[in-house]
């Protein structure tokens, strides 16, 4: 089956629900990429638009000669798949763990079922990717997503230190995140990492896991699964 059968209606999505995100948006336009959901939200779109035209670029026999290693867009695709799946989940267990409880007085999503897409679809649909594609995942790729979630940490910081607010007119962006507390942002921060670092590993054993039953199932039993917690 090509991946095309389920990249494109994940494509689609990634477009419909940012299309809806931003019409149905509570605040100045300009806020929209303050919340982590919506660049998880755009990893998305740019994962699956990516995954296509590996998709595409396969089928036309771009892939025969790897004696230059692999295309740039491959790695892109890699590196995209690598953050986007564990930020998938990540988001999906901060948002109804964590937010819901500490930003009860702060309605996020107005829209319940555009609440239930954006923090509940986003997992289902990497879930999707992650036991269908096939794509191998490694323990050692960690500090790709952990290297994100710096990015965001910078974001907040300069976001604070720059006096900006949030459509409510708060000095923060969440309210777990609040740098005016730092000691309490910090450990929330330090454990948010830890969390992001665990999203990944359940990324590797399930591909793991995924690439090991196909192989037992399959009639080809010399094929190679996923080997990211070997050395």
């Amino acid at each position: 089956m090509s991946p095309l059968v389920w990249r494109v209606p994940i494509f689609v999505w990634a477009v419909g629900i940012i299309t809806w995100s931003v019409v149905c948006f509570w605040g100045p336009r300009e806020m929209f990429l303050l919340y982590m959901t919506h660049w998880g939200l755009i990893m998305i779109f740019l994962e699956s638009l990516f995954g296509i035209l590996v998709c595409i670029k396969k089928h036309r026999g771009h892939f025969k000669d790897r004696s230059q290693g692999l295309p740039w867009y491959v790695r892109a695709y890699w590196v995209l798949y690598n953050v986007t799946v564990p930020l998938a989940f990540l988001i999906s267990l901060f948002y109804w763990a964590v937010l819901r409880g500490a930003g009860a007085n702060i309605n996020y999503a107005p829209d319940p079922i555009l609440d239930v897409m954006l923090h509940g679809g986003n997992s289902v649909l990497m879930l999707i990717e992650l036991l269908m594609s096939r794509h191998p995942s490694r323990l050692l790729h960690v500090m790709q997503p952990l290297y994100f979630s710096g990015v965001y940490l910078l974001f907040t910081l300069a976001h604070f230190f720059a006096e900006g607010h949030d459509p409510w007119g708060n000095a923060f962006i969440y309210p777990v995140i609040d740098w005016s507390k730092p000691i309490e942002t910090l450990i929330v921060l330090t454990l948010t990492a830890l969390f992001f670092a665990l999203m990944h590993i359940l990324t590797v054993g399930i591909s793991t896991v995924r690439d090991y039953t196909l192989q037992r199932l399959s009639q080809n039993k010399s094929g190679v699964y996923n080997d990211g917690f070997e050395p």
